[in-house]
C-alpha cells in the first residue's frame, strides 16, 4: 500500500478541518470529518501515521469483544481482511489475529494508510510538528497554526475546525486551553485511587517492543548509545537471589520477570512486549517522565534516549553480558527483535508509549465516579454519552522508590469496574468553540487512566469527527453540536454509546437498543441476572486480560417484558415525549421497543452538556 503523500502545497490553502496527530483517534476523526467531502489535513510529527498501534502496541487494551465498536471495530475488520487476502482464509495468520485485534505493527500501519488513501479529500503531512497557534478570543476561535516540517520549513495553516488528537495535547495547550498535568489530591474529586496530596507526576512510559522466537526473522539487539553495563549489574543480585528468575513471562505477568511477552501472540510468531505490572524490574520510568508533556522537542528527545538506554540496555545486557548466568542468557536469547518490523530504526519502535500527557480541563471532567457502579450492575448513566468503554482505571506508576533496578513504583493501581459511558463534554474545551480534543481529553488523572486506551480514544476520535462534520455542514461551531445529534449519527454508523452485550452492530435492532439505552432504558433493569454487589464482575476468562461479556448487560429482546419493567419503561417514555403503545401482557422486550421507538422520537433536551 502507498502511504498518504506528503503535501508540499498544504500551506497554500485553508482546510475545513485540521487534525493534529495521526494517532488512531486522529485517523478516526479525519475519516469521519471528511466523510461528506470536507477537506481535511492530518499533521503528524512522527515519520508515519497510526500512533502506538503502528509502534508496537499490538496487544489491544479491552476486556471483552462486546466492548469494541465503531472505528476501532472497523479497523479490526480491515485487519482480518488483510490477513485473509495475504495468507489465505485458513492460514495461521488469518486464524491467529484474535478477531483482528492482534496485528503486527507493520500491518496496523499499512491498514491505516490504506484507509486514509480511500479518501482523496484527506491529506497527510508527516514529520511536521506544531510551532505555535493563534486564537481570536473575541470569537472564541482557533484561527491558524504555524507548523514546521522536518526540513525546517515553517508553514501557516488555516482551518474552520480543529481536532487535537496528539497524545500530549500540544495543540490544545498552544491554543491557550486550560489543562492539568499530574495527579489531583483525593479530596479534589473524591477519588479513592488519588493520592492524599496533588503531585505533578505522570504515569510512566516505556517502549512497546515487538520480538519473535522465529530464528529466521530475528536480529540482534543493538547496543544503545550511551550504554553502561554498570547500570544493569544490580540485576545480577536479583537473579542470584531468585527474585528475578526469568527474562520473559506470558499472559498476566509475573513480578519475577523483566519483560512481559503478551498472549495471545501476534501473527507470524511475534509478541508485543510490555512493562510487568507490580514487577521487581520495570521497563517504565515514571521517575523521569514528568517533563515530557510540556517539553520541547529537545527535552522529549532527551527522555526518549534515556528510555532507550534503559529498556534496550536491559535487553542487551541479559542477552549478551557474560556475567549473566548461562541459563538466563539462553532464555533471553529465545526472543529477539524482528527483522521485518521498524526497519528504519533497527527493530526499535519510532515512538515511546506516552500513557499520559496533558489533560484538558473541559466542559465535563471524567473522574473515578464515572466508572463506579451507579444503578444495578451499570456505571453512572450519562445522558450526553457519545462513547463507551469496558476497561477499568489502570496506572503503571507515577513515581519510584529506591534504585532503578530493584526499587518499586508508587501510584500504581488496577481497578475493576463495569462498562461505562463517556459524555461529549470530555471533548470540549471551555475557551474555544472550534476545537475538540479526543485524546488529551478532559479527565482527572484517575479518570484518564480508564480512557487512555486506543479503542476508547478511537471512539472519542470518531465522535469528534462526527461533531465536526455536522458543524462543517451547518456552518456552526463544533461545540454547539449536542450529544443527541452526534449520537444519532454514531448509531447510524453502528457505533455504540452504551454497552449491550447481546445486540451487536450487525443486529437489525442495534439502533433502537442503543437509542433506548441512551436515555437510561437499561439502567435499573430488574432482569439483571447478577446481584448488585457483583457490579464490575467479568465473564469467564478467555486468555490473559480478555473475558467473555460482562454479565447483566443484555437487552434480552426475546424475553417477555415483565410488569415491573413495563411500568418503568412506559414512565420513561412518557417523560421523554415518546408515545406509549397499547400492548398485551405477552409482549416481548424487543417487540415493545420496536413499537415504541417507531412511534416517537427522543427529545434533544434529554442530553445535558
Amino acid at each position: 500500500m502507498t502511504p498518504p503523500a506528503y503535501q508540499a502545497n498544504a500551506a497554500d490553502k485553508s482546510y475545513d478541518v485540521v487534525v493534529y496527530g495521526g494517532t488512531p483517534a486522529g485517523i478516526a476523526a479525519a475519516v469521519e470529518s471528511g466523510r461528506d467531502g470536507a477537506t481535511v489535513l492530518i499533521v503528524e510529527p512522527n515519520r508515519y501515521v497510526g500512533g502506538m498501534l503502528s509502534n508496537g502496541l499490538c496487544h489491544a487494551d479491552f476486556r471483552t469483544f462486546e466492548g469494541l465498536t465503531g472505528s476501532y471495530l472497523e479497523l479490526t475488520k480491515r485487519i482480518r481482511k488483510f490477513y485473509r487476502d495475504r495468507y489465505g482464509p485458513n492460514s495461521a495468520q488469518a486464524l491467529g489475529n484474535f478477531r483482528g485485534t492482534h496485528a503486527e505493527p507493520s500491518v496496523n500501519r499499512q491498514t491505516f494508510e490504506g484507509w486514509l488513501n480511500e479518501s482523496p479529500n484527506i491529506q497527510v503531512m508527516t514529520q511536521t510538528s506544531l510551532h505555535s497557534a493563534t486564537t481570536d478570543r473575541s470569537s472564541r476561535r482557533l484561527s491558524f497554526v504555524q507548523i514546521r516540517s522536518s526540513e525546517g520549513r515553517d508553514l501557516r495553516i488555516h482551518a474552520r475546525h480543529w481536532i487535537d488528537a496528539s497524545y500530549e495535547g500540544d495543540l490544545m495547550a498552544a491554543s491557550g486551553c486550560a489543562f492539568d498535568v499530574g495527579q489531583e489530591a483525593t479530596d479534589t474529586y473524591g477519588e479513592s485511587l488519588a493520592p492524599q496530596q496533588a503531585t505533578e507526576s505522570v504515569q510512566g512510559y516505556n517502549f512497546r517492543l515487538v520480538v519473535t522466537n522465529d530464528a529466521k526473522n530475528q536480529i540482534e539487539t543493538p547496543r544503545p548509545k550511551g550504554y553502561d553495563r554498570n547500570d544493569f549489574t544490580p540485576l545480577l543480585d536479583l537473579i542470584q537471589s531468585d527474585r528475578i528468575d526469568k527474562p520473559f513471562c506470558m499472559a498476566s505477568g509475573d513480578p519475577a520477570a523483566i519483560f512481559k511477552a503478551q498472549e495471545p501472540p501476534l501473527p507470524n510468531a511475534k509478541y508485543d512486549v510490555n512493562d510487568v505490572s507490580n514487577g521487581r524490574v520495570r521497563l517504565s520510568l515514571p521517575q523521569i517522565s514528568d517533563t515530557w508533556p510540556a517539553g520541547n522537542r529537545a527535552e522529549r528527545d532527551r527522555l526518549f534516549d534515556e528510555h532507550l538506554r534503559h529498556q534496550i540496555g536491559l535487553l542487551y545486557f541479559v542477552q549478551n553480558d557474560v556475567a549473566v548466568p548461562d541459563f538466563f542468557r539462553r532464555q533471553a536469547n529465545q526472543f529477539k527483535l524482528c527483522a521485518d518490523e521498524f526497519t528504519e530504526t533497527n527493530g526499535i519502535p519510532d515512538q515511546l508509549y506516552v500513557r499520559e500527557g496533558r489533560r484538558m480541563v473541559g466542559r465535563y471532567i471524567f473522574t473515578e465516579k464515572d466508572v463506579q457502579c451507579g444503578s444495578g450492575l451499570r456505571a453512572k448513566f450519562q445522558s450526553a454519552a457519545i462513547a463507551m468503554g469496558d476497561y477499568g482505571p489502570n496506572c503503571h506508576g507515577t513515581d519510584h522508590d529506591g534504585p532503578r533496578i530493584g526499587g518499586r513504583h508508587r501510584g500504581e493501581f488496577y481497578k475493576r469496574c463495569p462498562p461505562y459511558q463517556i459524555p461529549i463534554g470530555v471533548l470540549q474545551p471551555r475557551e474555544l468553540d472550534n476545537l475538540l480534543v479526543p485524546v488529551a481529553c478532559s479527565a482527572s488523572h484517575v479518570g484518564f487512566c480508564a480512557l487512555r486506551l486506543e479503542p476508547i480514544w478511537m471512539s472519542l476520535g470518531q465522535a469528534a469527527g462526527v461533531a465536526t462534520r455536522i458543524a462543517v455542514d451547518r456552518n456552526v461551531a463544533a461545540t454547539t453540536i449536542d450529544a443527541v445529534t452526534v449520537r444519532k449519527q454514531l448509531h447510524r454508523s453502528k457505533a455504540a454509546t452504551i454497552y449491550i452485550s447481546d445486540v451487536s452492530e450487525e443486529d437489525e435492532n442495534f439502533g433502537i437498543v442503543q437509542a433506548w439505552g441512551s436515555i437510561g432504558g437499561f439502567h435499573h433493569d430488574d432482569h439483571s441476572p447478577q446481584p448488585a454487589d457483583t457490579c464490575g464482575t467479568r465473564g469467564d476468562n478467555i486468555i490473559g486480560q480478555y473475558y467473555e461479556a460482562f454479565p447483566g448487560h443484555t437487552a434480552r429482546l426475546d424475553e417477555t417484558l415483565s410488569r415491573q419493567t413495563r411500568q418503568r419503561w412506559e414512565s420513561l417514555a412518557k417523560r421523554r415525549g415518546i408515545k406509549v403503545p397499547v400492548v398485551t401482557d405477552s409482549v416481548t422486550r424487543g417487540e415493545w421497543l420496536r413499537l415504541t421507538l417507531n412511534m416517537g422520537q427522543t427529545s434533544p433536551k434529554t442530553a445535558r452538556q
